[in-house]
C-alpha cells in the first residue's frame, strides 16, 4: 500500500488505485494523509473545506466523507489502513513511511545529516534518489484550503532546498556535469531565486561554459529588474566578473574567440507517474528541444499551449513529443496523457468520441460517468483537464478535424500533436517539421545501441551504415539493435547485409516505405514459428493482443505463443504496452501484413482471423456470464464448440475490467469481421458484447457494433441475426432518446420474428416495444403487452417483470407494482442474476418512495447502489440517485437531497440518457421549491421541459408544465392556467393519476378559494 500526496493525490493498493470520491472528500483524506497517524480535529477539516463560510451541514458532511473513505479503505486494504473516529476528530491509521511526503522528507533529512558529517558521496547518492522520486507539487489538481496551501508552499521550499543541496554536493564531488542539467530546470522554474542562479553559474563555469554562465546572469538581472526592481546580489556579480575574467584569459591564451561548448547529458526531470511510453536512447534534436522548451518557459501558461510536430514516417515525431512531455512533467505535474489517434493506420482513424473516452479514463474518470453524446464528452474533457497542469500527447493525428475536439480551451495545459501531415489549423505557431537525423546525431544514436567501442573500431562502416539507413531514426534503431545482438559482426558486416538486399535502397528513399529493409533485417533471422507469429500480427486491426489472443490467432499452444511473442518483443518487432499485452507500430503492422500476403495463402490468413474472432466471442460470453441470462445468450448466439477451448481458462467469469481493456478491440474487430467475410462472427461478437456495453452506458459502441453486425447479417441472409441486430440497436436508441429510430427497429424485429414463426422472439420484441410505449406516453398499450407476456411465462420473462412493474407505477397502482417487483427480486435471487437483482431493489425503492415509506425506500435504494458499485453496473444509476434524493427530501434531509440530485443529473448527463435528464431535473425542481429557492426551481422545471419536449417524452413534459404553473400561480395566474391546461391534456391522454390533481387545481382556479 502506498499513499501519494506529491504530484496529485492517490492511494495505490495491491489491486490498483483507489477511488477517493469528490474533491471535498479527497481534501478530507489529504488532511489525514499529511498528518499520518495523528489526530486531525473536526474544526480543522471544516476550516480547510470551507475556509470562508461553512454551510450548516459542514460537520455532517465531513462525517459523511470520513465514513465513505473508511468504507473504501477497509474494503480495499482488508483493514490494514483505516480511518478512526476519535474525540474531536479523525486519525488515519497508517505507517508514516507509507505516505510519500513523509518518506521523502525523512530521507532528505538523513541526507543532510550525512552531508554535515562530511560523507558527501553517500549524501549525494541519497539526495539524488529523493529528488528523482519527487513527483511534483503537493496535492496537484486539488482546490486547497488555507492549511494545505501553506503546507504546499513549505513543501515546495523543501524541494527547492533539496535540489540546491544536491547540486552543491555534486559540485563538491567535482561532478558539475551532473549539476548542470539539474540546475537548468530548477533555475528556469524559479528565475527570482538567486541561490539557484548562483549554483547554475558556478556549475557552468566549472564545465567551461562561460557564455552559458553569462547568459544566466543576464536572465537573472532582467527578471529581478522587471519583477522586483532590484539588481542582482553580490554573489551573482562576483560570478559574472569571474566568468568575464576567465573568458578574457582564455582568449588571450588561444589567440581566437573559440569557446568550449558544454556537452553534458540532458536530465529528464519529469518523475510524475504518467501514461507516457518509455523513450529509449533519445539523442539529437538538441536545438529543437531547447528552443521548444524555452518558448514554453517564456510563454503565457494561463491558457492551453499547442505545439505540432510533423514529418515523414519513422523520423522520430512520437519519440520527440514523448521526450518533451517527460521534460515538461515537473512544470505540468497534473498528469501526462498519451493517445495514438491512428491517423495513418489502414483502418479508419480513432474518432474523437472514442479518443475522449480514452483520455478521460487516463484522467481517472470512471467509465460510467463518461457521457454518450460527443458535445457532452468534449465539455467534460475540457472541464476536467482545465483543473490540471497537464501534458497531453496526441500522437499520429490524421488531420486537424480529428484533433480540434480534443484540444483544451482553458487551463494551463500543454498539448503536443504529432502527424505525418502538416496541420496548420491548430495553432498560429508554425509546426516543428522533423527531417532525418544529421550524421553526427545518427552516429550518436547508433553508439547508444551498439556501444562506442564498436563504432570507434570501424568508423567508416558506421558512417556508411547510417547513410544506408537514410538517417531515419527508426531504421537506425532497428538495424543497430540487430547488430547489438551479433557481437561478432563488425559495422562493415552489417553494411554488406544492408547493401546486399536489392530492395532495401529504393525503399529507403520512399516516403511510406523507408524502413522496410531495416524491418527485414530484424525479421529474417527469426525461426519459422516466430516469423509466422509476426506475420499473424499484421492480419488484424486490433490495438493490442494478450497472449491467449495470440494463441488463437496463430493456433499455437499458449506457452509456445507466449515464448515466441517474448522473442519478438526482445527483437523490438513487437511492443509490450503492459504486462501480457502487445501491439505493433502501424508501419510494422503494415510490413507484417505485406509479408503475410507474400508468404501465406488466403485460406491460411482467413483461418487465422477466424480463430481469433471465435476465441473472442467465446471469451466475451465467459466473462459476461454473471450479468447475462444464459438461456437467452444460447438462443441468440447459437454457438458451436470453441475452436480453442484450451485458451478459455485464461478468461475469468465476471472480469469486466478485461472487457474494458478490450472495448476498442471489440468495436474494431466487429468492423473487420463484417468487412472481410466473417459475417457470422461479426454479429455474434456484437451481440456477445452488448450487455457489457449496456451496463457501462457505452451506447455509441452498441450503435457502431450492431450497425456493422446488421450489415453483415443482411449480407448472409440470416433473418434471425438481422432481427437480433435491430433489437439491440433499438436498446441504444431508447436510452439516448431516439424514440422514432427505436420504434422503426423494433417493428422490424416484430415483423421478422412473426414471419419466422418465432413466438417467443415476437413476444420479446413486443415487450421491448412496451418500454418504448410507456416512455412515449402510451401507458395502456404498454400495460397490455407486459401483462400478456407475464401471464405467458413469468419465470422465463425476467426482463419483462421490471417493465410491467414500472408501467403499473406510472398508473399509480402501487400495490400491484410492488408485487411485480417483488417477483422480479425473487426470480433474480433464484437465478443469481446480480444485474436484475440490483434493478429489482432499485424499483422496489422507487415505489416505496412514491408511497412515502421513506425509511424502507432509503434502505432499498442504497442497497441497489451498493450492488451496482460492486458489480460495475452503471445502468439506471441516475434514476436510483434521483429517487434517493426525493426520499431525503421527504425525510426533511434537504442537504443530502440536493447532493444526490446533483449526482443524479451528472450521472444522467454522463450516460446520455435524456429522459432521465428530464426526470432528474423535475425532481430537483421539487426539492428546490421545498427549500424556498423558487426562482431556481422554476428554472430547473424549464430545463426539464426543454429536454422532454426535444425527445417527445410526455410524462416529464407534463410534470414540468405543472411545476412551472405552480410557480406562476400567484404572479401570472393566466399563464399558470395555460400551463396547467397543457399538463392536464397530456396526463389525460396518458390516463395517469396526476390528472386528478391537475383537475382539482384548475377547478379551484375557476371557482376561487373558499
Amino acid at each position: 500500500m502506498n499513499i501519494r500526496v506529491l504530484g496529485g493525490l492517490a492511494v495505490r493498493t495491491e489491486d490498483g488505485y483507489l477511488q477517493l470520491g469528490t474533491p471535498k472528500q479527497q481534501l478530507v483524506f489529504a488532511m489525514l494523509a499529511v498528518h499520518a497517524d495523528r489526530l486531525v480535529t473536526l474544526n480543522s477539516l471544516v476550516d480547510e473545506l470551507w475556509p470562508e463560510k461553512p454551510p450548516r451541514s459542514a460537520v455532517p458532511n465531513v462525517r459523511t466523507y470520513a465514513a465513505n473513505l473508511r468504507r473504501s479503505l477497509e474494503a480495499a486494504t482488508a483493514g490494514k489502513m483505516t480511518i478512526v473516529r476519535e474525540p474531536g476528530g479523525y486519525r488515519l491509521r497508517v505507517e508514516a513511511d507509507e505516505v510519500d511526503l513523509a518518506r521523502l522528507t525523512t530521507r532528505c533529512q538523513r541526507a543532510r545529516e550525512l552531508a554535515e558529517a562530511g560523507d558527501t558521496t553517500r549524501a549525494a547518492a541519497l539526495l539524488a534518489d529523493v529528488v528523482e522520486a519527487w513527483p511534483g507539487v503537493l496535492l496537484a489538481g486539488l482546490p486547497l484550503g488555507p492549511y494545505l496551501t501553506t503546507l504546499r508552499e513549505a513543501v515546495e521550499r523543501d524541494r527547492q532546498l533539496a535540489v540546491e543541496l544536491l547540486a552543491e554536493l555534486r559540485l563538491r564531488l567535482d561532478r558539475a556535469d551532473l549539476a548542470v542539467p539539474l540546475l537548468r530546470a530548477h533555475a528556469s522554474r524559479h528565475p527570482l531565486r538567486e541561490p539557484a542562479q548562483v549554483l547554475l553559474m558556478r556549475a557552468l563555469i566549472r564545465t567551461d561554459d562561460l557564455s552559458g554562465a553569462l547568459a544566466v546572469y543576464q536572465a537573472a538581472q532582467d527578471a529581478l529588474a522587471e519583477q522586483l526592481g532590484v539588481p542582482p546580489g553580490p554573489e551573482l556579480d562576483r560570478l559574472r566578473r569571474a566568468a568575464l575574467d576567465a573568458r578574457r584569459t582564455r582568449r588571450r591564451t588561444r589567440g581566437d574567440g573559440a569557446e568550449a561548448v558544454p556537452n553534458g547529458p540532458n536530465a529528464d526531470t519529469g518523475r510524475t507517474p504518467n501514461w507516457l511510453p518509455r523513450v529509449p536512447d533519445f539523442v539529437g534534436r538538441r536545438k529543437i528541444v531547447d528552443r521548444t522548451l524555452a518558448e514554453i518557459a517564456t510563454g503565457d501558461e494561463a491558457g492551453p499551449v499547442v505545439r505540432v510536430i510533423d514529418g515523414m514516417a519513422g523520423c522520430g515525431k512520437t519519440t520527440l513529443a514523448v521526450h518533451l512531455a517527460h521534460r515538461l512533467a515537473d512544470r505540468f505535474p497534473g498528469g501526462q496523457l498519451f493517445i495514438d489517434l491512428g491517423g495513418h493506420a489502414e483502418e479508419a482513424p480513432v474518432q474523437p468520441a472514442s479518443a475522449l473516452v480514452t483520455l478521460l479514463r487516463q484522467l481517472g474518470v470512471p467509465a460510467s460517468r463518461i457521457p454518450g453524446e460527443l458535445p457532452d464528452r468534449i465539455e467534460m474533457w475540457r472541464r476536467e483537464v482545465a483543473l490540471r497542469r497537464a501534458v497531453v500527447v496526441l500522437d499520429n493525428a490524421a488531420d486537424s478535424a480529428q484533433v480540434e475536439s480534443l484540444l483544451p480551451v482553458a487551463g494551463p495545459v500543454m498539448v503536443l500533436v504529432t502527424s505525418r501531415r502538416r496541420l496548420l489549423a491548430l495553432t498560429e505557431r508554425p509546426p516543428v517539421s522533423l527531417s532525418v537525423l544529421s550524421e553526427p546525431d545518427a552516429l550518436a544514436l547508433l553508439t547508444t545501441l551498439v556501444g562506442a567501442r564498436r563504432v570507434e573500431a570501424d568508423p567508416d562502416g558506421a558512417s556508411e551504415m547510417v547513410r544506408l539507413c537514410g538517417g531515419l531514426p527508426l531504421a537506425i534503431r532497428l538495424a543497430g539493435t540487430r547488430l547489438a545482438h551479433r557481437p561478432a559482426w563488425s559495422m562493415s558486416d552489417m553494411v554488406r547485409r544492408l547493401a546486399g538486399n536489392p530492395t532495401f535502397l529504393p525503399r529507403l528513399q520512399a516516403e511510406a516505405r523507408t524502413v522496410v529493409g531495416a524491418f527485414a533485417e530484424s525479421y529474417e533471422p527469426l525461426g519459422d514459428s516466430a516469423k509466422r507469429v509476426f506475420r499473424s500480427f499484421g492480419l488484424v486491426a486490433a490495438g493490442h493482443f494478450d497472449t491467449a489472443m495470440v494463441g488463437a490467432l496463430t493456433d499455437l499452444p499458449l506457452d509456445e505463443a507466449a515464448d515466441l511473442v517474448d522473442e519478438l518483443v526482445d527483437r523490438h518487432l513487437v511492443e509490450e504496452v503492459a504486462d501480457g499485452r502487445y501491439r505493433l507500430h502501424d508501419l510494422m503492422r503494415q510490413y507484417a501484413y505485406e509479408l503475410s500476403l507474400q508468404a501465406d495463402s488466403e485460406s491460411t490468413r482467413k483461418a487465422a482471423v477466424e480463430g481469433l474472432l471465435d476465441h473472442l466471442v467465446h471469451s466475451v460470453v465467459v466473462v459476461s456470464a454473471p450479468v447475462e441470462e444464459k438461456r437467452l445468450v444460447d438462443l441468440h448466439l447459437r454457438l458451436t464448440a470453441p475452436l480453442r477451448p484450451d485458451l478459455l481458462p485464461a478468461r475469468v467469469s465476471g472480469d469486466l475490467e478485461w472487457l474494458e481493456e478490450q472495448r476498442l478491440n471489440l468495436a474494431t474487430l466487429v468492423r473487420q469481421a463484417a468487412r472481410e467475410g466473417h459475417e457470422a462472427l461479426a454479429w455474434r461478437l456484437a451481440r456477445a458484447a452488448w450487455r457489457f456495453f449496456y451496463m457501462r452506458s457505452y451506447f455509441d459502441d452498441i450503435s457502431a457494433t450492431h450497425g456493422e453486425g446488421l450489415v453483415a447479417a443482411r449480407r448472409t441472409g440470416d433473418r434471425h441475426a438481422v432481427a437480433l441486430m435491430h433489437n439491440y440497436l433499438a436498446s441504444a436508441c431508447v436510452r439516448t432518446g431516439a424514440y422514432q429510430e427505436a420504434s422503426a427497429h423494433l417493428h422490424e424485429v416484430v415483423s421478422i420474428r412473426a414471419k419466422l414463426g418465432d413466438v417467443e422472439g415476437t413476444d420479446r420484441a413486443r415487450v421491448n416495444l412496451g418500454v418504448l410505449y410507456w416512455l412515449t406516453g402510451r401507458i395502456r398499450e404498454s400495460l397490455d403487452i407486459n401483462q400478456a407476456a407475464v401471464r405467458a411465462s413469468a419465470l422465463d420473462s425476467l426482463p419483462v417483470l421490471p417493465n410491467l412493474g414500472l408501467t403499473l407505477r406510472f398508473l399509480g397502482r402501487y400495490d400491484e407494482s410492488m408485487a411485480v417487483h417483488r417477483l422480479h427480486l425473487f426470480v433474480a435471487r433464484i437465478r443469481g442474476d446480480q444485474f436484475h437483482l440490483s434493478n429489482a431493489l432499485g424499483h422496489l425503492g422507487g415505489v416505496r418512495y412514491r408511497l412515502g415509506q421513506n425509511a424502507q425506500a432509503e434502505r432499498l435504494l442504497r442497497a441497489s447502489l451498493a450492488l451496482r458499485n460492486r458489480t460495475g453496473n452503471g445502468y439506471a444509476r441516475a434514476e436510483i440517485l434521483s429517487d434517493l434524493a426525493g426520499t431525503y427530501r421527504q425525510l426533511g434531509r434537504h442537504a443530502e437531497a440536493l447532493r444526490h440530485h446533483d449526482a443524479a443529473i451528472e450521472a444522467a448527463a454522463d450516460s446520455g440518457e435524456r429522459h432521465v435528464q428530464a426526470e432528474a431535473r423535475n425532481e430537483l425542481a421539487v426539492t428546490l421549491r421545498a427549500v424556498g429557492r423558487q426562482e431556481e426551481s422554476a428554472a430547473m422545471f424549464r430545463q426539464a421541459l426543454d429536454i422532454a419536449t426535444r425527445i417527445a417524452h410526455p410524462y416529464e413534459q407534463a410534470r414540468a408544465l405543472s411545476g412551472i404553473a405552480e410557480h406562476l400561480a400567484n404572479t401570472e395566474p393566466e399563464e399558470a392556467l395555460r400551463y396547467r391546461q397543457r399538463a392536464l391534456a397530456i396526463f389525460e391522454w396518458m390516463d395517469v393519476p396526476q390528472k386528478d390533481e391537475i383537475r382539482r387545481l384548475l377547478a379551484e382556479t375557476v371557482s376561487g378559494p373558499t
